[in-house]
């Protein structure tokens, strides 16, 4: 095998977003992050009725390990954590800004909900 295909993950910028926060709950999770710090449980208030418990948690792991979200756990009982976005997830808030605004503008008549200003 070429020793050149085994230096890069990605072949596009776009595969690499893509992959970060590709897929259907992703954008979501960092977008209910953008403006403030959440529990497990306001996460799963936010996304409900379609997001299980075993779905969120995975999606929330995945983001933690590509750098996107923060878990910071406190030791009490019962157990505390919360989530939030780092520098690099902050970063994305104005590209998913414009897709939701497309959403809107394209598909608005069937959106229940606006995006947050």
């Amino acid at each position: 095998m070429d020793s050149g295909s085994q230096k890069y993950k990605y072949d596009w910028g776009m595969d690499a977003t893509l992959d970060v926060i590709g897929g259907k709950w992703k954008p979501l999770i960092i977008y209910a992050l953008s403006d403030e710090t959440l529990r497990f449980s306001e996460l799963m208030d936010r996304l409900q009725p379609k997001i299980t418990q075993r779905m969120l948690t995975k999606q929330l792991r995945q983001l933690e390990e590509d750098g996107l979200i923060t878990r910071k756990v406190y030791t009490q009982v019962p157990p505390k954590v919360e989530y939030s976005l780092t520098e690099t997830g902050k970063s994305l808030m104005p590209i998913l800004d414009q897709l939701c605004e497309w959403g809107y503008e394209h598909m608005g008549d069937r959106i229940k909900y606006q995006c947050e200003e």
